[in-house]
């Protein structure tokens, strides 16, 4: 795995955030993306403008540079390749503040529709290496 591979920072304690990191694990068939949790080190050894402090989104690290909301999930379809890839390009002709209000709408909502995460999954061998702390 590269070193500058794309880092998904999630929630560790969402239920939807860990749905979101097996849809990944699922999609990615090239295995480009690793995952590490906003409570980890890794995130909080990570030193960027524009880090947000809440939990409420998911974080993506790519080419050196943060996504939030909206613009993360578009970047994790595209890494899913095929008809995901397809359609994060055709919610790119929504305005971004427009997707933001729809992303944040759900985020607000995500405990009380998914639950939080009973426990961390510990992941099997063949993806382990994607994880970080």
């Amino acid at each position: 795995m590269e070193p500058t591979a794309p880092i998904l920072f999630y929630d560790g304690s969402c239920g939807l955030c860990d749905r979101a990191v097996q849809w990944c694990l699922r999609h990615d068939r090239r295995g480009v993306l690793r995952f590490a949790p906003l409570q980890g080190p890794t995130y909080a050894a990570l030193s960027m403008p524009g880090k947000p402090a809440a939990l409420d989104t998911l974080v993506l690290l790519e080419d050196g540079a943060l996504h939030l909301r909206s613009d993360a999930v578009r970047r994790i379809a595209r890494h899913a390749g095929g008809p995901w890839s397809a359609l994060a390009r055709c919610a790119g002709v929504f305005p971004r503040r427009l997707r933001d209000a729809a992303y944040d709408f759900v985020a607000r909502r995500r405990l009380r529709w998914f639950g939080a995460a009973d426990a961390c999954r510990v992941p099997d061998a063949s993806v382990r290496a994607r994880f970080l702390p």
